[in-house]
């Protein structure tokens, strides 16, 4: 059928085109011949060959028929049959003969716009052999006694009749001609024969060196040569065709890989100009004998046959004995192809007869016995027997060009209505329920041939390919398939991309059960073509589909028929295609045997996790490798799997990462706990990349890989706490009863982040889990970790070396900090209460020992000063929140900044451990008790240290405590009698006017810094002013405009003004500095009119004064400022502008004064440039 090889996505209406010329070629034979053995040519259900009155059929003793035959019949026909009709073929063969080849053109050209195709004009005119003979020349011109030359000379610049596009010169006048493409055309055809006369002298030169080597193998068989290219390429060819006939089809995709230079799949590839060579099968079976030498092969033409010509055309020349011989070859094999076309027009005309047959038998009443045993003769007689398959109702060419294999015995159609007791054997008496079908027919005495030609005005069609799958119903499952392999090529396409979904299971049903390997490869590559873009519930469709036909068809079918159609399409352009190959490959993976797995599923999708650009593919790569990974069994893959699992981590797409945590580190640590290596080579292998970073790091820590090796180890805690279970002396203790286990609470674990991370999961069940908890608390508390290895390695090697770990990394790094007291927090939730107070919390404070001598000031490394702090009092501390594990923190934090504070050491730890504590407000309140402690404290250095502490937790807490809690500890503060301890609260003081709203407790703060300002104890306190000028600089641009416009402008006024009365130049300096710093900051801000002429400027005037003594680069800028200020107050007294006179309105807070301070460092070195720094762009 025409469906076989039929291209579901590049349909068009060629398919029915070729119907007709096949149909018209068959009509052209058939009126040539006496028709099919056994009908007559008076048959009254015999086509006619056309709509024309019905002409004499003439039979001939020759497939090609000559005029002299038809002549003869002609004069011996009656009078009554005068009118002959001649066949085109035969004018046509007429016309080549005679060489009227132009005419013979406009004629083929004219059935050609008629839809009627003639094969031998068709094969005639394509064939540039006809017109130019360099070697040889066509058997139709050699039996004319043509030379060498042939019937036509082709010019240079004259296109040939092969290459011509008759459309274009037809007479209609509506197409251009095109001279270029036919030079081109030319020009490749000349291009071709240098090729084809290249290939010859290489193949004379490859056969005269095998003639050499093989003299010299039977003289010395023992020596071997080298194999040499023409052969290497010759047996590629050979080996690609083994593999692709015998279903190697993956093993033939790889050995055409690796052999890239060469298309394996193409004989002509090659180069040599000799025929292909048997198959691997054939030499091996013909190794013990000879083998028949290949003739050699000339370029033929299709002519007319030597039996039309007549003697006088004949040339005889007994000097070309051979050449005869060759041309009697050829003779024989165009004869052989013309019968063989003969038997296939002769097949389909059978399958038609047996049509109408049937249907004929199934509308008719039975026949009387005489007219019935007449039909049955007939029938027998015209159709050959039926093969059970496919309902007997057609034949393919395949049964049709084997007519002497034995058939199983059948009943004719026609006795399956007339006979009822025979159908205990039909066909379709298999189908269950499925009974004799009985018609009631009328008592009528009329003939069968009338009552078919009565029946034949209906409008029935069984001449198209629909019409053929129509007129025959399938009677059996295997037809059934059939059917289905060859209609579905053509729905598919006819089906909106919506609702192609619905086709999915017809498909999968179909290429599960078709018997060709080649109809299924075809379906199954529909079914993966089936949706251009498909979206995700397509998506899903289509991998059900194909999980269901994997679980019927099985793992070698898979390997075969599914993994091909993936391999295909993994670099698709259309990521949505793509994303289907990954998602497939994972659902494919219980399915396939286990050595694709580990090889090239593996690497498949290797090579996409790597390549693929879309970040939605990446992902579901990494989910099908989880898969793979909870199937896989081949440990020398384990490196492979890690080295993907670090790849998947450093990937720039959240969720790829996401995935790898939820799904591919549960499932590759499953499989490493098989190997039990999860212990000893997975996590150690992290650590060890994790203490590498930080050595590497002492000038610049890479955080990003420091939090992809942390978040894989936090990822691994899980499995981790399930082997130390499934490990435990215990395990034989267990017993499950449901109902005497209490449920496990839902605090007791972190929340998973999938349901791969749940303990409950990887342990089996709940009642399990619960019952292995049990155990292991009393285990920990009464008996004790002896014998215990999985909890001991954890004890005495992992905590330990994270301890070590920790005391390296930067404490002043947030985001390390946050990282391993996560990790911390995590680890200690997982494994315990018990575990964390015997095992955890003993091992921190052992290092931790809280005393001064533990403290060096003056190197700055001792533990108190590292991230071991912030990670022991956030991670460990806070894992559960009883009032003895809160009341431990508050200690340990009082300890803490007790003996900082005291031992003079940098706050940094401290500082983090609040940071990371005040993160979240259910520690605000037991923080407040930590610093009142310190306010309360004999010590003026905890004081000061609690002062500084306040800074840090206003940006936090709500206002209620800052004015509860934290304002009256202040004030208390701000009153102590040592006067570093109140210089230590105005920075505090600041962040509350910067970050607070409420009016009262704003004024509170005014006034408590109004007396630091105006009170005379504090007039020479050189230290508090330098403070609070930087203080105001710092929350000056954020703070409420009132208390900047009525507070800190005229106070940083009037400290300017008093500096300008200092007599120490250094303390003149340092206030001078300070004080450019804040109106640096504060320029930014909008600043009234008002404030601005009697504040603004004249403070900056008066800082002027002392830079013009101390610093003159500042001075230049001081004076821009300056005017630009004044500028800023004329425009706006005209009116001529409005707003700020801000030197960069857009840019508020530190992000303003950074700037601002970067443009004024690198103008420092010419003071021309600077005095024009703030003058206005014209």
């Amino acid at each position: 059928m025409a469906a076989d090889s039929v291209n579901p996505f590049n349909l068009s209406d060629s398919e029915d085109e070729a119907e007709q010329r096949a149909e018209d070629g068959v009509d052209a034979e058939r009126s040539l011949s006496d028709g099919a053995p056994g009908l007559p040519s008076n048959n009254p259900i015999s086509p006619q060959a056309d709509a024309e009155p019905p002409a004499l059929l003439l039979s001939s003793t020759r497939t090609s028929p000559s005029v002299e035959g038809i002549s003869v019949a002609a004069a011996a026909m009656p009078s009554g049959l005068a009118e002959t009709r001649v066949s085109v073929d035969v004018i046509a063969a007429q016309l080549i003969r005679d060489q009227y080849f132009l005419t013979a053109l406009e004629f083929h050209t004219e059935l050609l716009e008629s839809g009627r195709e003639l094969p031998r004009l068709r094969d005639y005119f394509s064939n540039p052999g006809n017109f130019e003979r360099q070697s040889g020349t066509s058997p139709a011109c050699k039996d004319q006694g043509l030379g060498p030359g042939g019937p036509l000379n082709r010019a240079g610049s004259i296109s040939t009749l092969d290459s011509l596009d008759f459309a274009r010169y037809s007479d209609d006048g509506n197409r251009e001609s095109d001279e270029r493409v036919a030079v081109l055309e030319f020009e490749l055809r000349k291009a071709k024969e240098t090729i084809q006369a290249l290939r010859a002298n290489l193949t004379q030169a490859a056969e005269s060196d095998t003639q050499e080597r093989n003299k010299n193998y039977k003289s010395n068989p023992e020596i071997q040569e080298p194999i040499r290219s023409l052969e290497k390429r010759a047996l590629n060819f050979l080996v690609n065709e083994y593999l692709l006939k015998n279903e190697y089809k993956l093993s033939a995709i790889t050995f055409s890989d690796e052999n890239d230079d060469q298309d394996v799949e193409l004989w002509d590839d090659v180069g040599l100009n000799i025929p292909k060579p048997p198959d691997l099968l054939q030499i091996y079976r013909n190794c013990g004998s000879a083998l028949p030498s290949p003739r050699d092969t000339v370029d033929v033409s299709v002519g007319v046959e030597a039996g039309e010509l007549t003697g006088n055309y004949i040339v005889q020349k007994p000097d070309l004995l051979q050449q005869q011989h060759t041309e009697m070859v050829e003779e024989f094999e165009y004869q052989i192809s013309l019968l063989n076309e003969e038997k296939r027009s002769l097949a389909d005309q059978i399958k038609k007869l047996q049509s109408e047959i049937q249907s004929l038998g199934r509308t008719v009443s039975p026949p009387p016995p005489d007219q019935g045993s007449h039909l049955n003769s007939l029938s027998s007689s015209s159709t050959p027997p039926r093969s059970p398959l496919d309902n007997g109702q057609y034949l393919d060419q395949r049964r049709a060009s084997e007519p002497d294999k034995p058939h199983t015995e059948s009943i004719p159609p026609t006795q399956t209505v007339s006979s009822p007791t025979h159908t205990s054997i039909q066909p379709h008496a298999k189908l269950k329920g499925r009974g004799t079908v009985v018609f009631d027919h009328p008592n009528r005495k009329l003939s069968p041939a009338f009552q078919q030609a009565l029946l034949s005005f209906c409008k029935m069609s069984a001449d198209s390919r629909l019409g053929a799958e129509v007129s025959r119903i399938a009677d059996n499952e295997e037809s059934v398939m059939l059917m289905l392999g060859r209609c579905l090529p053509h729905i598919v396409p006819n089906v909106l991309l919506a609702k192609r979904e619905e086709l999915i299971p017809l498909i999968l049903c179909t290429a599960c059960l078709h018997p060709e390997p080649k109809e299924r490869d075809q379906l199954l590559h529909i079914l993966f073509n089936l949706i251009k873009r498909p979206d995700d519930e397509q998506r899903r469709m289509i991998l059900t589909g194909c999980v269901a036909f994997a679980r019927h068809v099985g793992p070698t079918r898979v390997e075969a028929e599914l993994l091909p159609q993936c391999w295909e399409q993994i670099n698709h352009k259309y990521s949505e295609r793509r994303l289907l190959v990954a998602e497939a490959c994972g659902a494919l993976a219980p399915y396939l045997p286990k050595e694709m797995r580990s090889s090239l599923v593996l690497s498949m999708l290797q090579q996409m996790l790597a390549e693929d650009k879309a970040d939605m593919v990446r992902e579901a790569v990494v989910k099908s490798l989880a898969i793979i990974m909870g199937y896989i069994d081949d440990p020398d893959k384990y490196s492979q799997g890690f080295e993907l699992m670090l790849l998947s981590l450093g990937d720039p797409s959240e969720r790829v990462v996401s995935a790898i945590h939820q799904v591919f580190i549960p499932a590759f640590a499953a499989w490493t706990t098989e190997l039990g290596i999860l212990q000893t080579t997975l996590i150690p292998s992290l650590l060890a990349r994790i203490e590498k970073l930080l050595k590497q790091g002492e000038h610049g820590l890479d955080e990003h890989k420091l939090h992809m090796f942390l978040s894989a180890l936090q990822s691994l805690i899980p499995p981790l706490f399930s082997v130390v279970l499934q490990n435990a002396p215990f395990t034989h203790r267990l017993t499950l009863q449901g109902d005497t286990l209490p449920p496990i609470e839902v605090t007791r674990f972190p929340r998973p982040a999938s349901p791969l991370q749940d303990v409950a999961t990887i342990v089996g069940s709940r009642e399990m889990l619960s019952g292995l908890l049990i155990l292991y608390d009393y285990q920990l508390e009464h008996e004790g970790t002896t014998g215990w290895d999985s909890l001991l390695w954890v004890v005495n090697q992992l905590l330990p070396q994270l301890i070590e770990i920790v005391g390296g990394i930067t404490v002043t790094s947030t985001t390390c900090v946050h990282e391993f007291s996560r990790f911390f927090w995590r680890l200690c939730r997982t494994f315990g209460k018990i575990f964390t107070n015997t095992k955890v919390k003993p091992q921190f404070q052992e290092i931790l020992r809280l005393s001064e001598e533990n403290v060096d000031a003056l190197t700055g490394n001792a533990v108190l000063t590292k991230a071991t702090v912030p990670v022991y009092a956030t991670g460990v501390l806070t894992c559960y929140n009883q009032d003895e594990d809160r009341k431990l923190l508050v200690g340990f934090l009082e300890d803490v900044m007790t003996t900082l504070s005291l031992s003079h050491a940098p706050l940094d730890s401290l500082k983090a451990s609040f940071i990371e504590l005040g993160a979240n407000p259910v520690y605000h309140d037991m923080l407040l008790t930590v610093l009142w402690y310190g306010v309360v404290h004999t010590s003026a250095l905890v004081r000061c240290t609690a002062a500084c502490m306040f800074e840090l937790l206003v940006k936090g807490v709500n206002e209620t405590l800052v004015a509860q809690r934290v304002v009256p500890a202040l004030i208390t503060l701000s009153s102590d009698p040592e006067m570093s301890v109140r210089i230590s609260t105005i920075p505090a003081f600041g962040t509350i006017m910067e970050m607070v709203t409420h009016k009262e407790l704003l004024e509170r703060v005014k006034m408590q810094l109004a007396s630091f300002l105006e009170d005379p104890q504090y007039q020479d306190q050189h230290s508090l002013h330098m403070e609070i000028i930087r203080t105001f600089g710092r929350v000056g641009p954020n703070a409420e405009p009132r208390f900047r416009d009525e507070f800190v402008l005229p106070h940083l006024h009037k400290l300017a003004l008093d500096n300008n009365a200092q007599t120490t130049e250094r303390k003149r300096m340092d206030i001078a500095t300070q004080l450019f710093e804040a109106y640096s900051a504060l320029s930014c801000c909008f600043i009234s009119e008002e404030v601005m002429v009697n504040h603004f400027l004249p403070g900056l005037r008066c800082l002027r004064a002392d830079m013009e003594q101390l610093s003159p680069e500042h001075e230049v800028i001081l004076s821009s400022m300056i005017k630009e200020g004044e500028t800023k107050v004329e425009n706006r007294g005209i009116g001529q502008a409005e707003g700020s006179v801000s030197i960069a309105a857009s840019l508020v807070g530190e992000d303003a004064k950074t700037k601002f301070l970067s443009k004024m460092g690198q103008l420092t070195t010419s003071g021309a440039m600077l005095a024009n720094v703030f003058q206005r762009k014209k």
